[in-house]
This record gives C-alpha cells, sequence and structure tokens, in this order.
C-alpha cells in the first residue's frame, strides 16, 4: 500500500511538475514584454522593463485591459513632423556629421524616432525666410516654372532673424534635406505636400504679399498646372510624394498673418474637381481606379472643429469627391481641445458619414517659451491658443485621434532654432527638435519623446487593434500590431498618482505599473 501511494504521490508530483512548467512557458515564453517610458520628472523614452513589471510599492489604482490583436481597425501611414524652409535653414548651420546625427535621430527606427509621416510647403510658408514662389510675374504659361527655390540654398541675408550667423553649408535647403533624410539607414517616410498661397499675381484681395485674399477664378487651371507640375519637379529629384492638399488653411481670407488663401467650401469643391482633379489625372500623377495608387489627394487641411461642415460640399459632390482619398485636418486652437473632448464626435461624424475617406493629422503647434523650452511641456503655458499643459495636450489629441478612426499624425517644423525662429512674422513655435544656430547645442524637447512613442514602434502599415477597458479620468490608451506581429500599447497617466495596468493578451496576463506624469509604450513580441 505504502509502494503505492508513493507511487501516486510521485505522479502527482511529476503532473503537478508538467503543468506549471507548461502554464510558465506558455505564459513567459508567448510573449516578450518591453517598456519604454517619458515621465515629467526626466525620463526621455527609457527602457523601464524591469521596474515597470514590478507591482506598485504604493497603494494604487487598477485598470485592467484586455488587448484583441485579432480585432483590426484603420490602416496607419504614420507618425511625424514636417520639412520646412526654416528646418532647413537650422540644419545649415551646425557640422555635416552633427546634421546627419540629428536626421539620424529623427528617421531611423532603430536609432531615433523612426519618423514616417511628414509634410511640407508647397512655394512659402510661415515658416519660410521670405516669400517666394516658383515663377516669374504673369507667367500664366508656366514657362518659368522652376523648383530652384527649394535647391538654391541661402545667403545669409534673407531676415534680420538669420543675417550674421554663419553658415556651415550655404547650399543646403528643403530638397537637401529631404534628399538626405531618405538616405539615412532604414528611413521609411512619405511625404504630404500642402501650398500656403498661390503667387500675388493670380490673387485678389490681399492685405500684403501672398497673404490672405482668394485665387481668382480665370486662374484656377493655371494653378491647378502649377501644382501638377510641382508634383512632377519633386519627382525628378527623386522625391515621390505620397500626398498633396489643395490650400493649407483654406479658411484664413482676411485674418492669417503669412502666406494664406482663402477657399470656400464651394470654391475648393470647384476647383477640385473641375481643375486640379483633372490635371493630376491627365499628368498620371492620379489613378481614380484606386485613390491609394499614387498621389493622393487630401481635402480642408484645416481646424478639426469645423471639417464636417467643410467637407461635406466636396464629398457630396460625385464628381468632385472621385478625386479626394481623404480629409487633412490640424488642431488648432489648443485651449479648446479638451474644452470638446478633443472634438471626438466630430472625428467620428467624419469617419461614420464618410467612411471610405482617408483621415490625416496634417498640422499641430505651440508657441516657444525660449527661456523654459524643455520644462513648458510639463507646466501650464500660455499662447495663442490660451493655457494648457502642452504634454497633456499632445498626448490625449494623439490617441484620441488614433481611436477614433485617424490614420496619421504631423507636427509642424520638425526642427527650429533654440528661440523658435526663422520666422519674419514672429510667430515663434517650439519643435521636436531646437538648435542653437550660432553654438550649435541641439536641444530634443519633450515633443520628440512623445511623437516617438508612436513612430518609433508603430510602423508604416501597422493597424490598430481593439482594446477593452475601463474607463479612469486621466489615463488614455491606444494600441496597434505591426506587419512583423509586434504589438505596440501606448499609456499616458496624466494623474499625480501610479496606476497598474492589468494586461489580458491571447492567455497570458501581464501587469505593468506606470508612474504619474508619465507615457509608456508597451511592446509585445513573439518569441
Amino acid at each position: 500500500m505504502y509502494n503505492i501511494l508513493k507511487r501516486n504521490t510521485t505522479l502527482l508530483q511529476l503532473v503537478s511538475i508538467f503543468i506549471f512548467v507548461f502554464s510558465c512557458t506558455t505564459k513567459n515564453d508567448a510573449y516578450v514584454v518591453t517598456v519604454y517610458q517619458t515621465s515629467q520628472t526626466g525620463d526621455n523614452l527609457k527602457l523601464v522593463t524591469e521596474t515597470a513589471l514590478k507591482p506598485a510599492t504604493t497603494k494604487s489604482k487598477k485598470v485592467s485591459i484586455q488587448i484583441n490583436p485579432n480585432q483590426k481597425l484603420q490602416e496607419y501611414v504614420g507618425f511625424g513632423a514636417s520639412f520646412t524652409e526654416s528646418s532647413a535653414w537650422n540644419l545649415a548651420t551646425i557640422p555635416a556629421t552633427l546634421r546627419k546625427e540629428v536626421l539620424t535621430r529623427l528617421f531611423s527606427p532603430t536609432e531615433g524616432a523612426g519618423f514616417s509621416l511628414m509634410r511640407t510647403h508647397i512655394n512659402s510658408s510661415d515658416y519660410s525666410n521670405g516669400h517666394y514662389t516658383y515663377t516669374e510675374a504673369n507667367d500664366k504659361s508656366l514657362s518659368t516654372f522652376s523648383i530652384h527655390e527649394d535647391m538654391k540654398g541661402f545667403t545669409g541675408n534673407e531676415n534680420d532673424q538669420v543675417r550674421g550667423i554663419e553658415l556651415v553649408t550655404p547650399k543646403y535647403d528643403i530638397i537637401p534635406m529631404i534628399l538626405e533624410a531618405t538616405n539615412i539607414q532604414g528611413a521609411d517616410f512619405n511625404i504630404i505636400a500642402s501650398p500656403w498661397s498661390p503667387p500675388s499675381w493670380m490673387k485678389t484681395g490681399e492685405t500684403s504679399e501672398m497673404t490672405n485674399g482668394t485665387l481668382k477664378p480665370e486662374y484656377y487651371d493655371v494653378w491647378a498646372a502649377y501644382l501638377s507640375k510641382y508634383v512632377s519637379a519633386y519627382a525628378e529629384q527623386g522625391i515621390n510624394l505620397w500626398g498633396i492638399t489643395p490650400q493649407n488653411e483654406p479658411l484664413h481670407a482676411h485674418d492669417a498673418r503669412w502666406d494664406s488663401n482663402g477657399f470656400t467650401p464651394e470654391q475648393g469643391r470647384d476647383f477640385l474637381r473641375d481643375y486640379l482633379g483633372p490635371q493630376l489625372v491627365k499628368d498620371g500623377h492620379l489613378n481614380l481606379n484606386d485613390l491609394s495608387d499614387g498621389l493622393r489627394v487630401l481635402i480642408y487641411d484645416h481646424n478639426k472643429s469645423a471639417m464636417n461642415a467643410y467637407v461635406s460640399a466636396t464629398y457630396s459632390d460625385p464628381e468632385a469627391a472621385k478625386y479626394a482619398w481623404g480629409t487633412a485636418f490640424h488642431w488648432y486652437a489648443s485651449s479648446e481641445l479638451e474644452q470638446h473632448n478633443w472634438f471626438k464626435n466630430e472625428l467620428d461624424t467624419l469617419r461614420t458619414t464618410w467612411p471610405n475617406k482617408g483621415m490625416i493629422h496634417t498640422e499641430s503647434s505651440i508657441d516657444i517659451d525660449a527661456n523654459d523650452p524643455i520644462g513648458q511641456y510639463w507646466r501650464e503655458s500660455t499662447d495663442y491658443a490660451g493655457t494648457f499643459v502642452p504634454f497633456d495636450t499632445y498626448a490625449y489629441d494623439i490617441i484620441t485621434d488614433m481611436n477614433h478612426g485617424v490614420q496619421g499624425y504631423i507636427e509642424w517644423c520638425m526642427i527650429l532654432s533654440h528661440k523658435g525662429q526663422p520666422n519674419p512674422y514672429d510667430n515663434f513655435n517650439s519643435a521636436p527638435i531646437l538648435i542653437n544656430p550660432v553654438t550649435d547645442e541641439v536641444i530634443y524637447t519633450p515633443l520628440y519623446y512623445l511623437l516617438s512613442h508612436f513612430s518609433k514602434f508603430i510602423r508604416p502599415n501597422a493597424r490598430r487593434i481593439e482594446l477593452v477597458g475601463e474607463e479612469l479620468q486621466g489615463l488614455a490608451y491606444t494600441a496597434a500590431i505591426n506587419l512583423d506581429g509586434s504589438i505596440a500599447l501606448v499609456v499616458f497617466n496624466r494623474t499625480s498618482a501610479s496606476i497598474e495596468l492589468a494586461l489580458s493578451l491571447d492567455s497570458e496576463m501581464h501587469t505593468v505599473t506606470i508612474p504619474p506624469r508619465a507615457m509608456q509604450t508597451i511592446t509585445f513580441k513573439l518569441n
């Protein structure tokens, strides 16, 4: 009897050990969990896996989140910022080796942020050194059209803000900048191009050169040909644009202080339907059988608060809508975002009313505090839009956009000076990277790391996946699955206390602690 009991006990022990080992192997070996963190205490995309996987040492709130990778939603184009003339000028002031280091930190997915969706301006913008176009005045035939302005470099005398500052590479400019970024190892990004204003000779009602007013109807055909020529000219330089918007911020007809051009919803519809769309098709840029094959046209390109009223004119007209891939929009004004729940209802209305049209956030920015360019992101800041905490505002805006169908997010200038320059209109913004053009100091602002939490880990063609979780005020999160099967969960805790996250994925459970005032990207990779 003793031997039988002993054999049975031994058998039970072996079975128990087998079950224990098998369950641990299933749980621990299926996914490798990695946690990166940016926080108000000074973490900048810091690897904190070991710390984060420990239970909170103090009593904290617990939130359960179920990750469902089989429930796939919208596909992502990417995340990034914008190539501007001001960015190129700042890069022209630093040594070539440092310039490459900065671009590597922006575009390498392994050594940097891996920015994957960018924007640039057609003609000058508010972040150019001055007004410029690509033709001589009154050239209706466009025989003088040339993008030399984006290639010729700088003299150092463009305006008072750049005068007297040494240029290490005077021949540097927008196109050389884009081409150098393209050659960064691992770089993989697309570009949307937007015009701020047609040449003044095509417009009426301007308040100053290329500022306010609107395009004269008799020049619709010329302007359409001009934009198409721009696309062709960039392609000749080896830059194939992913998308184009017909007009940046078309609701600025009277109140802008920089290059602008007003387009009513009806004018925008008519210009696309009767001129720009047919011209892009004629020149082989636009494929009406597949709007995702070739150049994409994104309409509107202004504040998301008013986008539904604007796009209806185009999308309700089948002959106009057939040219439009989707909607581009901006976040301004920041002080209204939280008050209006980040305009998530407007996003839902756009997505459900026009489900076959894409959605891309194409611009956001804040005014710079040159005396505190890092700290300003974590405290209340006041600018044109009111008072808000920039890091919180960006985090909630991006995550809300993503959770309501948006497919990409682009910040305005990727690089500016430590004073938010050059901007000849005294409209000084911050940026992901700030450069002191005299000392060559490079500052990576919290915005750089915040954007990296998305761009580095959610790669082009990733899909948003379903999350089923508890709602907690001050906690925001979203997740995506990449083509290689890796999963990225981005979480932001704006509260003043740690939060324990109970994460369920397939048959596994993982507990991650996120400290107060912190953002984490939690990655899950199959072994």
